[in-house]
């Protein structure tokens, strides 16, 4: 009975061992003047995955919050719920994540880049044009997110049937491409228009001497970036 304890016991290091270490339900981290709050009320979350997101948020957002908006809060909330169904949604500094998404795709912790952009844009305005808005925060994945390639996530290829307003990766190829022909700049000029509530259909042609639907015809001559 001893000899059978003993196995038993080796057995159960064995397979804890080879088991993912799960996260600390709730943990506060603080670097550089910036904290993050991180709860995990699903109690699974593999610990290398959460060490991914938690890494993401110290380099990604303080870079964000210098290059956009330097008045954002350095005080963020990450919650892991398995009530939520989507990826990821954000309101209020506060992020919620489906951990069943890192569990498919755990090299996906840009996703946290293209968040934590929308604490930083902080539009508050009703009438913000949402396919402007979710493409700056893909451009901005783009731009600045630390594990794309891995994550097998990339700007999509120019294709007829896309339109300005696609949103998401469709928009922000756009904007990457306006970057790299001309206007750079014009996506934090953007940004910072949204964000004063100053931007209009007038906003294209003022910052980059044409309308929206006239830049796009010239993307979609010669989309290459």
């Amino acid at each position: 009975m001893k000899h059978a304890t003993l196995a038993a016991c080796a057995a159960l290091i064995a397979f804890n061992a080879m088991a993912p270490a799960h996260a600390a339900t709730d943990r506060t981290y603080d670097k550089n003047g910036y904290q993050l709050v991180f709860k995990d009320l699903s109690k699974t979350a593999d610990q290398h995955v959460v060490d991914k997101l938690v890494d993401t948020y110290f380099v990604v957002y303080p870079k964000l919050a210098h290059d956009f908006n330097p008045k954002v809060t350095h005080h963020v909330t990450f919650v892991i719920d398995p009530a939520y169904d989507g990826v990821a949604a954000t309101d209020n500094a506060r992020t919620v994540f489906n951990p069943q998404w890192f569990v498919k795709h755990p090299g996906d912790t840009d996703v946290v880049t293209h968040e934590v952009m929308h604490i930083v844009q902080d539009y508050g305005h009703k009438d913000t044009p949402g396919w402007l808005v979710e493409g700056i925060a893909d451009y901005v994945r783009y731009k600045y997110g630390l594990n794309n390639a891995a994550a097998k996530w990339a700007l999509p290829d120019y294709k007829p049937t896309q339109k300005v307003t696609d949103a998401y990766r469709v928009t922000a190829r756009f904007l990457a491409w306006l970057e790299a022909h001309g206007h750079a700049g014009i996506v934090v000029k953007l940004d910072a228009q949204l964000r004063d509530g100053t931007y209009t259909d007038a906003s294209w042609t003022a910052l980059a001497g044409k309308p929206v639907d006239a830049l796009w015809a010239d993307y979609a001559a010669s989309p290459a970036l």
